[in-house]
């Protein structure tokens, strides 16, 4: 049966169809203005600051982080991609936590949301003094403290070694052992200052000054043992800086560990890693004469153990390349389970695809249903005169009929004509 022959689906023309039709023309779509408002403000919201309390924190197993940063009057959706595999912080990400964040605004266009694309994030009191570092950072080095052809070059054999640092500090007992170690010749001149806290930059600016004044050293080891950035913050002074710019005796800067940098770092002449390092590094020409010494008697050994090491190495790299059949095995059932989850990833959703595209087509089925009028209270009327069963349209037709059917949502019933 065609709905289009039963009057009930039959429907005017909408007297206001040209002016919907014109609004349609001039309309814009969702992706035109989501775009627009995308360009907008991802071009003026660039590696911006974000302060907040993080919320809502989700840990994706990509290694992507999804969280809301939030204070007393907005919420800010966010999210830090690949942020486990990058590790750029030590500290565990969790909610309620007050973080200083730096990133770009973005428009998340399936949705329309924008968010904020993070690439740092630090504890809010450990960025601030990270913030005031890189701005020092960045007025000094315009300044020309850091500029390599500023730099003095350390004295190959230095006699006399000026040590800045504390007498309590552990840094000095591991600077002096290594200095006896390597080279117990020469003088060590030990300058008293305080390392840490509001008054230390003054006394270390004092003690530099000291050495110069009296020629104490050949070179000076400006050193402390490693701690937090607070710890650390006494040799991230101006003053400082310029003062070992303006030393007349080169300066070596040998401040926490490896890891730590300070600006002292980046104006001395040398940084070292660690304070053993740096008194390593200044006593490295001894011990290469040393050992030079020791080489020309040991020439003839050096050159067979040269040459047994040689061949170890070419064994070495042959037995490398043989790789054992379990591991090719089991990289083989691995790729094998990898493929197994995928294709049954793939055929989950198309099942979930053609199960809503069925649901889909029931709902349209559904509305197209005489049945569907019948239960609005109307009555389909057929005649039972043959078979099969024809539809009844006027009450002249009606008339010409001994026995109707009516036919209802619930049921039929029959009916004679009167």
């Amino acid at each position: 049966m065609n709905h289009s022959d039963l009057p009930l689906f039959k429907q005017d023309e909408d007297p206001k169809q040209n002016k919907s039709v014109q609004a349609h023309a001039a309309a814009m779509t969702v992706s035109e203005i989501t775009a627009k408002i995308k360009g907008t403000l991802e071009s003026d919201f660039i590696e911006i600051w974000v302060k907040g309390e993080i919320s809502n924190l989700k840990m994706a197993s990509s290694g992507h982080v999804y969280f809301s940063l939030k204070d007393e009057g907005a919420t800010l959706a966010s999210a830090a991609f690949g942020w486990a595999r990058k590790k750029k912080s030590a500290f565990e990400l969790r909610d309620g936590l007050e973080v200083l964040c730096r990133g770009n605004i973005s428009v998340y266009a399936p949705r329309g949301n924008y968010q904020l694309l993070v690439d740092t994030i630090e504890p809010l009191g450990a960025g601030a003094l990270q913030l005031a570092f890189e701005q020092l950072k960045e007025k000094l080095q315009k300044e020309g403290l850091f500029d390599l052809k500023r730099k003095r070059p350390l004295p190959s054999y230095p006699a006399k070694i000026a040590v800045i640092t504390s007498p309590q500090a552990a840094a000095l007992r591991d600077v002096l052992t290594v200095l006896k170690r390597r080279a117990p010749f020469v003088q060590v001149t030990i300058i008293p200052a305080l390392v840490q806290g509001e008054e230390a930059p003054q006394k270390l600016i004092q003690a530099l000054k000291v050495a110069n004044h009296h020629q104490l050293g050949d070179v000076i080891l400006l050193t402390r043992g490693g701690g937090s950035m607070e710890d650390l913050w006494a040799f991230n002074h101006a003053d400082l800086a310029r003062t070992i710019a303006e030393s007349k005796i080169p300066v070596v800067s040998a401040v926490g560990h490896e890891v730590d940098f300070t600006i002292a770092d980046f104006v001395a002449d040398l940084r070292a890693p660690t304070p053993s390092a740096g008194a390593e590094i200044l006593t490295q020409h001894w011990v290469e004469l040393r050992e030079r010494s020791l080489q020309l008697n040991q020439r003839l050994l050096q050159s067979l153990k040269r040459e047994l090491i040689l061949k170890r190495r070419t064994l070495e790299s042959i037995a490398a390349k043989l790789k054992s059949p379990k591991d090719l095995l089991r990289e083989k059932i691995q790729r094998a389970d990898e493929l197994a989850m995928t294709l049954e990833r793939c055929l989950r959703l198309l099942i979930e695809r053609k199960q809503s595209q069925l649901e889909r087509l029931a709902s349209k089925l559904n509305a197209l249903s005489p049945l569907n009028v019948l239960s609005r209270g109307y009555a389909l009327v057929q005649s039972k005169d043959g078979s099969p069963l024809r539809v009844i349209r006027s009450a002249a037709e009606a008339k010409k009929q001994k026995t109707l059917v009516l036919r209802f949502s619930d049921g039929e019933v029959q009916a004679e004509t009167k």
